[in-house]
């Protein structure tokens, strides 16, 4: 009876995790709030693609240590996204140092290559945000002029 009842189940209500291996709906993303480290770069592949290289720093505050309240220093992340969109690449390269963003990336992971020589990237894991959405939550401001 329990299997009878399980079958009419929609499927919605049936069970929302699996131990099975990855499937096309399976989903590795970071969220990055923080600031652009640098004007967005354009450059190709080895297949004459052109694809944007953009950089956000986000810093990561250290909770409080201590009853005095002394905090250690604030740590500064530096996370390389890359987008190989052609419409988002035309908008990417507007955009300046400093502008606070919100950034959706996919995130991939690939581990080293047995036979690298040592020092290179190829023998160490490397990590790879693909650009998936940008929003700027803020401009910075122009620099004030004297005269």
């Amino acid at each position: 009876m329990n299997a009878f009842r399980t079958a009419l189940r929609p499927q919605a209500q049936r069970r929302l995790f699996s131990a099975s291996s990855a499937r096309a709906t399976d989903v590795a993303k970071l969220i990055l709030v923080g600031r652009l480290g640098g004007e967005p770069q354009v450059k190709m592949t080895r297949n004459d693609k052109e694809y944007v290289s953009y950089v956000v720093a986000t810093t990561n505050y250290a909770p409080i240590i201590g009853d005095d309240g002394a905090r250690a220093d604030p740590t500064t992340t530096w996370h390389r996204v890359l987008s190989f969109n052609p419409n988002s690449n035309e908008y990417l390269k507007s955009l300046t140092k400093g502008s606070q963003v919100y950034v959706e990336a996919n995130f991939e992971t690939r581990e080293p290559l047995p036979d690298a020589e040592p020092g290179t990237p190829g023998s160490q894991r490397q990590i790879f945000l693909r650009h998936e959405t940008l929003r700027v939550l803020s401009r910075p401001r122009p620099a004030e002029t004297t005269e």
